[in-house]
């Protein structure tokens, strides 16, 4: 599971990505950047791809289906299965038409020590920006407003994450994320051979505080490796 992220660049640094990766040169609003916890039920910064170019926008964190009674999932569906989501029916119809990356430049996880659980911070070595595979999806409330939501897709860990949790993000590579952003790709075998963990040796993990277990804390003092 992956329950919290941070995006800590600025404003200009995220301009500069965007056009380097995405052919993204104008954004219509500013975002709230930087980002040091990142938490389910809040907007996330994330980018589709329209059938014609990428676009960025935001998404609530927590996936409400198009057919769901109401949008009390959105606390439950913060995350879902790789391995699972071509049998999902809430996710079926997402993975197939509507997928998204959520950018993030590190994750949280908590790994099980003695006493307690320690919050360990887990990001690339360069310290930049990685797409992390997600779905999206339009619910229609009753007075005819619309949520649109999004879900983060986790896969087994690999050889780095293991000692810390079972499961992380599925990170996209370069390659991987221009095909995952393909609207016009339906080949669900396709696009579940990209759901994969990322290589280890790009990546560097360290411990943080406790005060990243409260999510009111969104401060640059999450990111601190602990003394």
């Amino acid at each position: 599971m992956c329950g919290r992220f941070t995006i800590t660049v600025t404003m200009d640094e995220l301009k500069e990505y965007l056009k380097a990766y995405y052919d993204i040169e104008e954004i219509e609003n500013e975002f709230d950047i930087p980002r040091y916890n990142v938490s389910p039920g809040q907007e996330v910064i994330t980018i589709i791809n329209d059938g014609n170019k990428n676009r960025i926008g935001l998404l609530k964190w927590g996936f409400v289906p198009p057919f769901a009674k109401d949008e009390k999932t959105s606390y439950t569906m913060i995350n879902a299965k790789a391995e699972t989501l071509h049998e999902k029916i809430s996710y079926k119809g997402s993975f197939e038409h509507k997928r998204c990356v959520i950018l993030a430049d590190g994750f949280y996880e908590w790994k099980k020590e003695k006493d307690h659980k320690q919050p360990i911070r887990i990001l690339m070595k360069d310290h930049k920006i990685f797409p992390i595979a997600g779905l999206y999806a339009t619910y229609q409330r009753q007075d005819g407003s619309k949520l649109h939501t999004c879900t983060l897709i986790t896969t087994e860990a690999n050889k780095m994450m293991s000692s810390i949790h079972e499961r992380m993000p599925v990170i996209l590579t370069e390659e991987h994320r221009k095909v995952w952003l393909n609207p016009h790709n339906t080949d669900i075998k396709q696009l579940s051979l990209l759901l994969t963990p990322y290589e280890s040796d790009h990546m560097i993990s360290y411990k943080v505080s406790n005060i990243v277990n409260q999510t009111k804390n969104d401060l640059k003092m999450c990111i601190e490796p602990l003394a």
